[in-house]
């Protein structure tokens, strides 16, 4: 049945009109589709087309209790712009409390077992808050970001969280995001202009060396290989 659905939808947006495709997938689930932002360039492409084109989804943002101060301004800056909502969402204190009070503020140095459970508490129980009772969740994934995120599609299903997802810049470069948001005079972290191609929380952001991987500045401390935080893993 879900396959069924699923080749339906791909159907339904085979051209490049992100819009277009953007309203086809709202009507085929009115008022069950979620938007997750993390104020990254490709995001805030994605943020300007659907408050722009006033389109039906729902904007979410996570916020970890570790962000950059950059990325607090832009998230500032797009409200003011826009005018339009973003419904942030915070892990359960309780649970953060209790890793800092029995692990300490920087656990997840240690390994990566205290690092997953980090972005766990922080991240991935948020958005499973975000993601409750919706049947499509759009990122702001691109193929070349990482081979990870190569193997993946426009459109699939997320078995694990059971929910489609859209990925509407999944075949774009990084060179058409930074077009898109030049010509439109959109919002964006300055951290991008200092070698951050992918910014997460502070203490586990840096910006990269020519040449590197782009997922190279997250977990830097960690192997090179599949570092994804939970919350698109396969």
């Amino acid at each position: 049945m879900l396959k069924m659905e699923l080749t339906t939808l791909k159907t339904e947006i085979t051209g490049t009109d992100i819009v277009a495709n953007l309203q086809a997938l709202v009507s085929h689930f009115p008022g069950r589709v979620v938007f997750t932002t993390s104020f990254g360039i490709e995001d805030q492409v994605i943020t300007d087309i659907i408050f722009r084109n006033d389109l039906d989804i729902e904007v979410a943002a996570i916020d970890t209790g570790r962000m950059f101060e950059e990325t607090y301004k832009v998230h500032s800056n797009t409200l003011k712009i826009y005018k339009k909502p973003i419904k942030v969402y915070f892990p359960d204190c309780r649970d953060v409390e209790k890793l800092v009070r029995e692990k300490g503020p920087f656990s997840f140095y240690s390994s990566v077992e205290n690092r997953k459970e980090c972005c766990h508490i922080r991240k991935v129980e948020p958005l499973e808050r975000i993601l409750d009772g919706k049947r499509l969740w759009i990122t702001g994934i691109r193929a070349e970001q990482s081979q990870n995120r190569a193997h993946m599609e426009p459109l699939e299903f997320d078995c694990e969280k059971n929910i489609f997802k859209y990925h509407p810049l999944f075949e774009w470069s990084l060179e058409e995001v930074e077009k898109y948001l030049k010509k439109n005079n959109v919002p964006h972290n300055e951290l991008h202009y200092k070698g951050f191609v992918s910014i997460g929380c502070a203490p586990c952001t840096r910006a990269i060396r020519p040449g590197e991987d782009f997922r190279s500045g997250r977990w830097w401390w960690e192997d090179q290989s599949g570092k994804e935080c939970g919350l698109h893993e396969k």
